[in-house]
């Protein structure tokens, strides 16, 4: 399975391409969409969108993990970055790929397995799981190969929890989903 993780923003969109088989991630590529402050903000989400339709043909990703937008303070910001969240869904949906949305804390327990885990924890394990000898950069690049790590966790936890079930042992199955 390839998995498209995007990190949304506007003047940085973060993307990361993992292939998953098994247990084993491998990162194809990664890095981001970058756009210059100044420039008129529908001329941004053009570029945004551009740029993600070329990823995707180049790609082919079977899923799409994205992190699901919150508000913070900041309200203009929050309206940009969901503008361009929704040029990105856009794109994914005219390419008919599904999409995954997470919540930091959704990410947070799929790669760290803890969902207070520090920003760097998530990295440095993100970094482990691709086998990568540094974190990427920039952060945005490793925030969106962290989304799609989530994806495949989530379908080995699938996977396990379909075991578990076949082979009758409730007790594993109430261990493993109190942690």
């Amino acid at each position: 399975m390839r998995i498209l993780g995007i990190d949304p923003g506007y003047a940085i969109v973060g993307f990361g391409v993992v292939s998953y088989h098994g247990a084993d991630f491998t990162p194809l590529e990664y890095g981001a969409i970058t756009t210059e402050a100044g420039t008129r903000f529908a001329a941004r989400l053009t570029a945004i969108y551009d740029d993600l339709d070329f990823l995707l043909k180049r790609f082919q990703p079977d899923c799409i993990a994205i992190e699901r937008l919150y508000f913070t303070s900041n309200q203009k910001t929050v309206i940009d970055v969901a503008q361009a969240r929704g040029v990105i869904v856009l794109c994914a949906e005219q390419h008919q790929i599904p999409m995954y949305e997470y919540t930091p804390l959704q990410v947070k327990q799929a790669v760290v397995g803890y969902g207070k885990a520090e920003k760097r924890q998530v990295m440095d394990m993100t970094r482990r799981i691709l086998k990568l000898a540094q974190i990427p950069k920039p952060d945005d690049a490793a925030d969106a190969l962290a989304l799609a790590i989530c994806p495949g966790q989530c379908a080995a936890a699938e996977q396990l929890l379909s075991r578990i079930h076949k082979a009758g042992d409730t007790i594993g199955y109430i261990v493993y989903m109190e942690n």
